[in-house]
């Protein structure tokens, strides 16, 4: 009777082995900037084309997630990095904390969102620009300014807000973007005169085209989607790009090296070049790395990819601390206060 019972056990037990094992996951460790409500739907996606992995996100802003990262190098506790600014990942790249791989589908991206360098280590996702929202009812007749040294107006005086560089992605991508397409001299001299027209450097990429939407400054340098979105709300804004083009970033996702985990990581960045993955990035911005997958909200500016300027990341990256010392010391003084 006790052999027949044991048998009966056994043979359960073996029985529901498959079934276990199926059901276990092995945790996967992403840092991320990805906004919150994009994190449910990544996790979704991802661990329905890998479903051996469970996703644990660790989120926060681009700066915290990026000094937490580098603060771990000796020691790193995330598998990946995905949804990071790519001047980011080129700092990690720098300093070798990057594992060399290249997705599956890397090839079918759009060049801009490969990383160029060798060993590959890091992979675009989508693309977000420095915009002019301006406001056509405050404006009093001033024509809507189709170049960046037409915010040099003594009519503006006052009127204009930017984000902070120090504090915004969106600031420094800007001020970036006139140092690389004007030149360092040139560039220094366009904000210089803009200075003299900023009412305040605000911290935050968003809210200098919302003040402008609501009528409270006349023009706000803002993210590119922000800027649609005002308008498809009826604020009487133009969503400008100026015809000498406008800086941008990108975010981006790479291996962390010495993950414990990388199979499995290997799966998901093959994942974050599918058409799948596109879809989901295109649900946040308008420009993302696969070619052919668009989803362009209303008053989206039609030459927005065009005018995108020929961007160095790597100089971006490099340069950041530098080109930021030498912003707040000619322009801290109109710095709006922190909350």
């Amino acid at each position: 009777m006790k052999n027949w019972l044991a048998s009966c056990v056994i043979g359960a037990f073996a029985l529901a082995l498959p079934g276990i094992a199926h059901a276990q996951k092995t945790k996967v460790t992403i840092y991320t900037a990805l906004e919150n409500d994009q994190l449910a739907p990544f996790k979704s996606s991802i661990e329905k084309a890998v479903p051996e992995a469970e996703v644990v996100w660790v989120r926060d802003s681009t700066g915290v997630i990026t000094a937490r990262f580098l603060a771990e190098k000796d020691n790193p506790r995330a598998d990946m990095v995905m949804g990071l600014a790519a001047s980011s990942l080129l700092m990690f790249e720098k300093a070798g904390l990057l594992e060399t791989y290249k997705p599956a589908g890397a090839d079918a991206l759009k060049p801009v969102f490969r990383d160029p360098n060798s060993p590959y280590t890091w992979t675009g996702m989508d693309a977000y620009l420095g915009v002019v929202c301006y406001n056509t009812a405050e404006a009093k007749g001033v024509p809507v300014p189709t170049s960046w040294k037409d915010l040099l107006n003594p009519a503006f005086k006052g009127k204009i807000v930017m984000p902070h560089p120090a504090s915004s992605g969106t600031g420094y991508l800007m001020v970036a973007g006139w140092l690389q397409s004007m030149g360092e001299a040139e560039g220094w001299k366009f904000m210089d005169g803009l200075h003299e027209n900023i009412g305040a450097y605000l911290h935050s990429g968003s809210a200098p085209c919302v003040q402008a939407a609501r009528g409270e400054r006349t023009i706000g340098l803002a993210l590119d989607m922000r800027g649609a979105s005002e308008k498809s709300k009826g604020a009487p804004i133009e969503v400008v790009i100026p015809k000498e083009g406008v800086g941008w970033e990108m975010e981006a996702s790479a291996i962390v090296k010495g993950s414990k985990n990388l199979a499995l990581a290997k799966k998901i960045a093959d994942w974050s070049t599918t058409k799948d993955a596109n879809e989901l990035y295109s649900k946040t911005y308008a420009i993302v790395a696969a070619p052919g997958v668009e989803n362009k909200p209303a008053n989206y500016p039609a030459n927005a990819e065009a005018g995108m300027i020929k961007n160095d990341l790597g100089w971006m990256a490099d340069n950041r601390e530098r080109v930021l010392a030498e912003w707040s010391k000619r322009y801290e003084s109109k710095a709006a206060p922190k909350n």
